[in-house]
């Protein structure tokens, strides 16, 4: 049986205790859980870790404005409709939005806990509970959507996969960005109700290209029947970067059909 106490010794043995973490999770991986994602979450904190995971939601989109359209953008502006789209909600820091069924239900326990901290991306944030929280969030905005990685990397933290793959690891959208691509836009209100642009990733599908490369750098445990990926974030970031810079195909999900990938691989929007 999986229980805190399980959780606490996993932490020992990757070497990862009092450091921020970023975690990508399957919760059904472990098989059974005592606690659920409470009990995850809180094994971390009571080893000194900083938990921080994505947060993201789709419940603050809104429809394109004609001025913040660029080309290249990944998007077919003539197919999108209106009215399929948010008209008045307005992100805000304190708000517990999450899209569950694409983020798990670790993310979910996460937000709507009362000590987290959020940070200002109405679509794409992240969320963070532990000591180092207010430090690693408190920089995201609509533009700079990865500055909580970018903290995580000051601090010499770490990438955590459980039981998922390396399609889930946002942090290679972050590599993207630091070879020189420029991220995808998308739209949402700003505090005051006017519309801006915001940042974001794009298609995953492809990042299990990366596998051969990064797995001298990972140390692995099984935690229950969850396989458990640690990864430096640094470590990581220097192999994905290098590799898109010497392959930018390299992201590509291999669907021909693809817009994301395509423009991706192209470098991005064009404004």
């Amino acid at each position: 049986m999986v229980n805190k106490t399980v959780i606490s010794e996993a932490i020992k043995k990757l070497n990862i205790e009092n450091k921020p973490v970023c975690i990508h999770s399957s919760l059904k991986s472990f098989g059974y859980l005592e606690g659920g994602a409470q009990a995850l979450i809180e094994a971390f904190l009571d080893s000194g870790c900083t938990v921080m995971v994505p947060a993201f939601t789709h419940a603050f989109d809104i429809f394109p404005p004609e001025n913040l359209r660029p080309a290249r953008n990944s998007s077919n502006y003539s197919s999108l409709k209106e009215e399929d789209y948010n008209k008045t909600r307005i992100y805000t820091t304190d708000c517990n939005d999450i899209s569950i069924k694409d983020m798990g239900i670790v993310p979910y326990t996460l937000v709507n806990m009362d000590c987290r901290k959020r940070g200002y991306h109405p679509i794409h944030s992240f969320a963070a509970v532990g000591k180092l929280a207010d430090i690693l969030i408190k920089g995201q905005s609509p533009e700079d959507v990865y500055a909580p990685f970018r903290e995580l990397r000051k601090y010499n933290g770490f990438i955590l996969l459980m039981g998922v793959d390396l399609r889930r690891a946002t942090i290679i959208h972050y590599a993207e960005q630091l070879a020189g691509r420029k991220l995808f836009i998308r739209w949402a209100y700003n505090l005051q109700g006017k519309p801006m642009a915001v940042s974001v990733g794009g298609c995953s599908r492809g990042f299990g290209n990366f596998e051969n490369m990064v797995r001298p750098i990972e140390k692995t445990i099984t935690v229950g029947e969850s396989p458990w990926r640690c990864f430096s974030i640094n470590e990581l970031l220097d192999i994905c970067t290098k590799a898109i810079i010497e392959n930018p195909h390299i992201t590509h999900c291999g669907n021909q059909n693809c817009v994301r990938c395509d423009d991706a691989v192209q470098g991005g929007p064009i404004w």
